[in-house]
């Protein structure tokens, strides 16, 4: 199971590396439309891409996508109506309060945690803080990206179980549909004016097939073999890989807070991995 579990390492890690673009793209976006119609037309998009795999009639199957489906929904509603008023950093900050708040939960429902991986979510919290917190004062959009976090923390709670039980790519298409259809309750609810001539296509397409279709699926396959709290350490990678492409894209560089906070988050993640020893319960592994 070694060789599993690092490949769904590699599957977390290269999601959370194209999450890590998303937050520019969607905070550009919310200047031409909504929050929901952004949400609304990503996962039309999304949910296109699984159209053959929504047609299996296991009503186990359609209870975890549809479970899923509504806690994705929560995340994406809260962060996209959130960075309507507060800057990208301190949403990629706020958001990732799920690597603590997930060992919280765990603990609660009586879950015993292995001490580096409450470690872990100290150091890389500390880090992210270090990295792209502003320090500014909070505002209504800080508590909307708190309910992301909030959602987010359910989200990848829920998903190890149901990820290892379920075929990853049907997985992905009932809750791309599930977030699809509360997106058309919330703009008929909402009634925007949609303004075509300025419409960010190339956005909504990127939001849609790479950050919700893929990035979603690439989770669903990882947490087969990735523990949720271990998974939610590995998340916090990307303000790190945020900073990395400004270095190289923008030739902007870090200061000594910044880089002791990236050094903070890599620390962390390699501090998950220390003695992991523990069985992943579900041994199962269904086709993706």
């Amino acid at each position: 199971m070694r060789r599993e579990h690092l490949l769904g390492i590699f599957y977390l890690s290269f999601a959370t590396l194209l999450w890590s673009t998303t937050f520019v793209v969607l905070k550009d976006s919310l200047l031409s439309l909504s929050a929901a119609q952004i949400t609304l037309m990503r996962f039309v998009v999304a949910t296109l891409c699984f159209v053959p795999f929504l047609l299996r009639r296991d009503w186990g199957l359609w209870a975890a996508g549809l479970e899923l489906g509504a806690y994705l929904f929560l995340a994406y509603m809260t962060q996209a109506i959130g960075l309507g008023t507060t800057s990208a950093n301190r949403s990629a900050f706020i958001t990732t309060l799920y690597v603590v708040l997930l060992p919280v939960l765990l603990g609660l429902l009586g879950q015993r945690l292995r001490f580096n991986i409450w470690l872990a979510a100290g150091l890389a919290i500390v880090g992210v803080g270090l990295l792209s917190y502003d320090g500014s004062p909070p505002n209504r959009g800080d508590f909307w990206t708190l309910g992301t976090a909030l959602a987010y923390t359910v989200y990848i709670w829920r998903m190890e179980p149901h990820a290892a039980r379920f075929a990853a790519l049907p997985l992905t298409g009932i809750q791309m549909l599930a977030v699809l259809a509360a997106s058309l309750l919330w703009v008929a609810w909402e009634r925007p004016v949609w303004n075509w001539e300025a419409f960010p296509w190339v956005s909504v397409l990127y939001l849609g097939l790479v950050a919700s279709a893929f990035c979603v699926w690439l989770q669903a396959l990882g947490q087969k073999f990735v523990a949720a709290p271990e998974a939610a350490v590995i998340y916090t990678l990307e303000p790190v890989y945020v900073a990395i492409m400004a270095y190289f894209l923008l030739h902007e560089r870090l200061g000594i807070q910044g880089l002791i906070g990236a050094a903070l988050i890599v620390v962390a993640t390699l501090v998950s991995q220390l003695r992991n020893t523990r069985p992943h319960a579900e041994q199962i592994t269904p086709e993706s």
